[in-house]
């Protein structure tokens, strides 16, 4: 496929919920700190598109491979190093898939006026019909009708609220309002290292995440490489620079009394003196596509991820390319209901999920993808090793708070590099020949 449809498409499945309900709202107990989520996210894009782009499509291409996990087998010639990247991205990904549903859920609840369990049974309902219907090219066609709603939602609700908050330049009159005095300091809503690993966390997913990673598998060539890597990192840093301020803004709308910061933009868009009824419908359709653009890309990883490499790995029998697809469907249903299940009673905000999710995946994933596309050596002891000490890093710091001042992302991901580096040099290298090939021909 090409680049501007790819480039968008990798914008959309990025831009959801979370970025338009979570990550705006999210200034508002922040501050000025949180404005540097737009910087990291066009550093990472553009080191995605860079770094990883053109070798993941040489090598996934050159080893036939059709999901991230089974990119990991044929490189490290590991079929247990294809199940545990297979695990990892289920558990990953029903934490990332709770955060959108609690944001979807939480805008039609006040929209329509409905409990939270029937607006996040809405969403279940709605994402399986076209998920499990439509498949990866018709998710990527959406994408790029959902980008274009996504870029002209970001004008209105920013215009929107910088209005009814009095204008731009009310941005410092926050600092002068009960509460507001301390977002204007380094560690205005977390200490600053903490904030720096949830920024970390929340865009190094570029790099690692296989809902983002499986559009480089369809681009057409390099110059589709090119184009998608313009587009989407000039429509994150134009969406973003205007979402990420919402937040600030609205604390001159809502002095006091708001602890749970993901449920701002509902609020403003159920208030008829800041946004048109009709702008406010367009804006809460626009949230629901931004729900559906990556709930749909996630679900179908997930999907394709069991059953092409849990279940045709454990059986170890070719199934028919019909009867693939089929039992795709079925787990896209399975999966969207465990999510549902946690949604009702999520383990945390939108951003503190959506940061848990992307630590998962940079502590387990980045040494053995990003080295495994550079560096010839690597092995399965050194990629399983590099999972099992990054995951339980990043649970033990968390749970036991080793150093709370320091995100749990740093440590794993650092533990879990120097595992795969040693270990990837005190064992044999893979002798397989076509690996050997590929990093012969780069």
């Amino acid at each position: 496929m090409g680049g501007l449809a790819l480039g968008l498409s990798f914008f959309a499945t990025y831009s959801s919920t979370n970025s338009f309900v979570g990550f705006s709202g999210r200034g508002y107990s922040y501050g000025l700190p949180w404005l540097l989520l737009t910087p990291f996210l066009v550093f990472f894009c553009l080191m995605a598109w860079i770094f990883v782009a053109p070798r993941l499509r040489y090598f996934a291409a050159s080893l036939d491979s059709l999901t991230i996990p089974d990119l990991f087998g044929f490189r490290y010639d590991s079929n247990g190093a294809r199940l545990g990247a297979a695990l990892l991205v289920i558990l990953s990904s029903l934490f990332y898939m709770a955060a959108i549903f609690k944001g979807i859920g939480h805008t039609l609840e006040a929209f329509l006026n409905i409990p939270y369990w029937i607006a996040i049974l809405i969403v279940f309902v709605v994402v399986v019909a076209y998920t499990a219907v439509g498949g990866f090219i018709s998710i990527v066609k959406t994408d790029i009708v959902q980008g274009i709603m996504l870029i002209f939602s970001a004008i209105f609700l920013f215009a929107g609220t910088v209005r009814a908050s009095g204008g731009i330049q009310s941005f410092f009159d926050v600092q002068h309002l009960p509460g507001g005095e301390n977002l204007f300091s380094w560690n205005a809503g977390l200490p600053f290292p903490v904030l720096l690993g949830v920024l970390f966390a929340g865009t190094v997913k570029f790099m690692v995440e296989p809902r983002q990673l499986s559009r480089f598998y369809a681009l057409k060539d390099k110059k589709a490489v090119r184009t998608g890597m313009w587009v989407s990192t000039v429509a994150f840093a134009f969406v973003f620079s205007l979402l990420v301020p919402i937040g600030i803004y609205a604390r001159n709308i809502f002095p006091t009394g708001i602890t749970d910061t993901d449920r701002i933009i509902p609020m403003l868009l159920i208030d008829s003196a800041i946004f048109h009824p009709f702008i406010s419908a367009f804006l809460m359709v626009t949230l629901v596509a931004a729900a559906m653009s990556s709930l749909d890309s996630v679900l179908l990883v997930v999907a394709s991820t069991c059953q092409h490499d849990i279940l045709e790995l454990c059986i170890k029998t070719s199934i028919s390319e019909k009867k693939t697809i089929r039992n795709t469907g079925w787990y896209v249903a399975l999966f969207a209901l465990l999510t549902t299940l946690i949604a009702l009673d999520p383990p945390g905000d939108i951003v503190l999920l959506t940061a848990f999710s992307g630590s998962l995946y940079a502590a387990c994933f980045f040494p053995g993808l990003i080295l495994g596309l550079y560096w010839r050596r690597g092995n399965g002891k050194a990629l399983l090793t590099s999972f099992s000490l990054g995951l339980l890093c990043l649970l033990s710091w968390k749970y036991f708070s080793i150093w709370p001042s320091i995100h749990e992302v740093f440590p794993s991901l650092l533990i879990s590099t120097l595992s795969y580096v040693l270990i990837s040099l005190i064992t044999p290298q893979i002798n397989d020949p076509k690996i050997k090939q590929l990093f012969d021909a780069h």
